[in-house]
């Protein structure tokens, strides 16, 4: 036998249809109940249905945290390799982020480094201190090298690390001095030797020369650079210990015949004078002017890598009127913290001491690069190869407009390298007139941008004067690695990092008393 047609089974279909919308109508009528409700609930008054539904949040948690859900629970897509920084805004997944974990470990970057960026008062400090606590716990020695406001120091305190204080009346940092190279090169077989002693004097020959480029405001001459390269190596031959920058004055004045060949004087005096009178003067000018006091005597305190707690070198002793001293010392901590660094890896290299990584803060870096034309090349020569010495860093500005607002075109392009090389963009709030700059860097989508501009919105009116309105972007930052999508979050502390995450005792610790409000 044959069964029923398509058209058959259609027009039953359609019949039965219309049977079961006839039956709900008369139960609607009636007034009867519905007995199943649809995906979003009852569809009547007092019905409880749903006009949206929400995405439910994801969490994360180990299979011991979590056993009695397993397998039933669902991955997140961000990182859980590095230092746990807090829970990513949409998901409210854990993120765990640093430079060091994320090229070491999980080959997600590039360059062990790190740009961050963001208005004063949105966390940039509190950020960098959480990946410097989560870093030492794995082991790697942290170099805050010059800490302005401080924001460092009760952190590296806490941990049990060496503080340094640089500033009039407070210590010195002699640029002359090789530090740990010359402890390291006494240990080293030769050939390794002559290298790290080599590497040593152009870092002094740099520094001596970035003093003398925030003196004067612009790169001093090829000649000069010429005549402080033979001072250096006759001050080496003759002086007995470790020199000061008296000490390099005094070869200069003395004119020995090597240091008069490389100014072709030729054995006349007048000649020989004319060409080293300028440099001669700059140096005196750095003694006797607002450095001298910093720079003019032996290193106070040594950086000591054997303290696993990590180094702090706090100037903020220096007085912010001092925009000069306070570039130069910025300038001389980052060479000397670097000239550790290769010394602790040439020990490595041999076998004599265990290998080490370090993170280095390099926090304030539009002081610098404003003081001087010529100063970008000095900071590229620091920071290109941090990748080679096996150390992480993190560069901090407020804007990308203090990399681009420098006066001369080349120094502009070299600091736009400091974002390009970067492994990661970290950005907190910022106006909208930086969103075209940082995009020329990494690219971000309409949204990541309106999201970063709103958190750089000042905080609502408060009409109670003893409360403080915390600002919207206070603690939220996006992470930006290349052309992926950013990964927004917020940092949270726990309750022992906040005594030592208050940048503001001076206000908050103030006898002063509010006033009454007027009524």
């Amino acid at each position: 036998m044959n069964g029923p047609s398509e058209d058959e089974k259609d027009t039953k279909g359609k019949k039965k249809g219309k049977k079961d919308k006839e039956k709900k109508d008369r139960e609607k009528k009636e007034g009867r109940p519905e007995l199943k409700p649809g995906f979003r609930g009852f569809a009547r008054r007092g019905g409880g249905r749903a006009s949206y539904v929400e995405m439910p949040s994801e969490w994360r948690g180990t299979t011991v945290q979590v056993c009695g859900l397993w397998p039933f629970g669902a991955g997140s897509g961000t990182p859980m390799m590095g230092v746990p920084l807090g829970r990513e805004l949409t998901t409210g997944a854990a993120l765990c982020c640093d430079p060091i974990s994320w090229f070491q470990r999980a080959n997600l970057i590039h360059n062990p480094s790190a740009l961050v960026l963001g208005k004063p008062g949105l966390g940039k400090s509190t950020l960098i201190r959480r990946m410097v606590l989560g870093l030492v716990g794995q082991g790697v020695f942290p170099m805050v090298l010059g800490d302005l406001k401080p924001d460092y120091v009760d952190l590296i305190r806490a941990l049990g690390g060496q503080i340094i204080k640089l500033g009039r009346g407070l210590g010195s940092l002699n640029v002359l001095d090789p530090g740990a190279t010359a402890a390291a090169a006494a240990r080293l077989p030769e050939q390794a030797r002559t290298k790290l002693v080599a590497d040593a004097h152009g870092r002094r020959l740099n520094m001596v020369a970035a003093l003398l480029t925030v003196l004067r405001g612009g790169p001093i001459a090829d000649t000069e650079r010429t005549v402080l390269n033979a001072a250096l190596r006759v001050l080496d031959e003759r002086h007995p210990g470790v020199p000061v920058l008296p000490d390099l004055i005094k070869v200069i004045d003395e004119g020995p015949e090597r240091l008069r060949s490389v100014t072709l004087a030729r054995g006349d005096e007048a000649k020989y004078r004319a060409a080293v009178d300028p440099l001669h003067a700059s140096l005196l000018g750095v003694l006797d002017g607002p450095m001298g006091e910093t720079f003019a005597r032996h290193t106070t305190t040594k950086i000591d890598l054997d303290n696993r707690g990590g180094v702090c070198i706090d100037i903020s002793g220096i007085d912010d009127s001092d925009a000069e001293l306070q570039a130069a010392v910025l300038l001389a901590c980052w060479s000397d913290g670097f000239g550790a660094v290769e010394a602790a890896h040439a020990l490595a290299d041999e076998g004599l001491e265990p290998r080490r990584h370090f993170f280095v803060v390099l926090d304030e870096l539009w002081r610098v690069l404003r003081s001087g034309r010529g100063l970008v090349d000095r900071v590229d020569a620091l920071t290109r190869l941090n990748r080679q010495r096996g150390a992480g860093q993190v560069l901090i500005t407020h804007t990308m407009a203090d990399l681009l607002s420098l006066q001369d075109e080349s120094d502009r392009l070299k600091a736009k390298g400091f974002a390009e090389r970067a492994g990661m963009v970290i950005c907190g709030g910022l106006p909208q007139a930086e969103m075209p700059m940082v995009n020329e860097v990494v690219r971000m989508s309409g949204i990541e941008q309106r999201m970063i501009v709103d958190w750089s919105t000042p905080p609502s009116w408060n009409p109670d004067a003893r409360e403080d309105s915390e600002p919207p972007g206070r603690g939220r930052f996006l992470v930006k690695v290349g052309g992926r999508p950013g990964i927004p979050f917020r940092v949270e502390l726990t309750s022992v990092e906040r005594d030592v995450n208050d940048t503001n005792k001076r206000w908050t610790n103030s006898t002063t008393v509010p006033a009454a409000g007027i009524g």
